[in-house]
């Protein structure tokens, strides 16, 4: 697939929650795209679309008709967009079924091709089940989740409809896609995926569903020549670490950052006067503000939430703090809208499931967001390092 200059629609991404728009967007970006994350759906399409254009619908937080509703309204308004992508949840957290067929109504593409693999974090589909570093998400720590338990792993009982496509037949996809199927493509490694992509003649006849790994193999399809790489923002004087994804690995992260670096945190309760207090009174160079360990039910996790979200607008607000590193998409959405961001310019990825950027609004402040189950134990620790140094796109902390 190749742009030209005089006619280009753009990218757009639909995503769930903000973590997924980040992860849509990223590859692209890192492509040679310019890609900026909106907060929240616009009123009208956009015009002259350049670039990518990733939209965080908090679609995961709605009831299944709400967020298919919403869903379906996002893909109409972007119905024109060159290429479509809506992405899920590279472990089926989420209305999955609701909202893909929700977009592909709202899209008017002919067929749908869906690939929910993410091969460089272990998560793979094999003959239409979806697998976490071997074991299907069923059974996996994502069953536990407290807000969006994976029930299913197979994508054939979510769309009895579709028909299962495998990395050996993808020359079979063109007449699929011609009789306007809903495809779903097992793939265990990024070949897979970029098979899959180089087997379409045309990008914009298909709505694309899937995780990170089948973005990125767009991405490299979609790849620019131009240059247009960002500079990175001036060094953090000091940034605060939010945390509020209960997955065992970023609370892994957590506990290797404080035994590693010089570091001081608080654990946040419902009121959040007590942690606002505590951590202006703090020294250390890096700050991290956590909420308990244990999981909790939908209503507690949403006023911890916005215990969160006032602490970080009285930090923000005052200076005490200069950047942010924030894990967990639904996270993320709540502490950035107090501070009056609109969006996130993307600057790049520097690593999988993590994106770096500047909020666009009233503070303009550098962001790093990661998604709760992804990295190993010392993740937390690089990107603390890497939003307090001057590091290039690019480069490894």
């Amino acid at each position: 697939m190749t742009f030209r200059d005089d006619v280009r629609r753009g990218i757009a991404i639909l995503a769930d929650d903000l973590t997924s728009a980040g992860d849509g967007a990223a590859p692209f970006r890192q492509a040679g795209h310019d890609a900026r994350i909106l907060l929240t759906a616009p009123a009208s399409p956009p015009r002259h679309a350049v670039g990518v254009t990733a939209v965080d619908l908090g679609s995961r937080m709605l009831d299944e008709e709400a967020a298919a509703s919403r869903t379906r309204r996002a893909a109409d308004l972007f119905a024109g967009s060159e290429l479509l992508f809506k992405t899920v949840d590279s472990t089926l957290r989420g209305h999955v079924a609701a909202e893909v067929r929700a977009a592909w109504a709202g899209s008017r593409r002919r067929a749908v091709v869906m690939a929910p693999a993410f091969p460089a974090e272990g998560r793979v589909t094999v003959e239409g089940v979806q697998h976490v570093r071997g074991v299907p998400v069923h059974e996996s720590d994502y069953a536990r989740d407290p807000a969006h338990p994976v029930r299913c792993s197979d994508l054939t009982t979510l769309f009895p409809e579709a028909v299962l496509g495998r990395p050996d037949r993808a020359a079979e996809l063109p007449e699929l896609i011609g009789n306007g199927a809903l495809i779903v493509c097992s793939a265990t490694e990024d070949s897979d995926l970029d098979r899959l992509v180089a087997s379409v003649p045309r990008l914009d006849e298909v709505l694309w569903v899937g995780s990170p790994g089948l973005a990125a193999a767009l991405a490299r399809r979609c790849a620019r020549a131009t240059d247009t790489a960002a500079s990175p923002p001036a060094p953090a004087r000091r940034p605060l670490v939010v945390v509020g994804s209960t997955n065992p690995a970023t609370r892994r992260q957590l506990v290797e950052l404080h035994g590693s670096a010089d570091v001081q945190g608080v654990t946040v309760g419902v009121d959040p006067a007590a942690a606002v207090e505590t951590l202006c009174g703090l020294t250390a160079p890096v700050l991290t503000l956590r909420t308990p360990d244990e999981r909790h039910t939908p209503q507690t996790a949403q006023a911890l939430a916005h215990s969160q979200a006032v602490v970080v607008e009285a930090l923000a607000e005052d200076h005490t703090v200069d950047a942010l590193v924030i894990t967990g998409g639904e996270t993320a959405t709540t502490v950035l809208q107090p501070l009056g961001a609109t969006g996130i310019d993307l600057i790049d990825e520097p690593e999988p499931g993590v994106v770096r950027g500047l909020l666009t609004g009233r503070l303009p402040l550098p962001v790093l967001i990661k998604a709760g189950g992804f990295g190993d134990d010392a993740m937390l620790l690089r990107l603390c390092h890497l939003i307090r140094h001057r590091l290039a796109p690019g480069e490894h902390a």
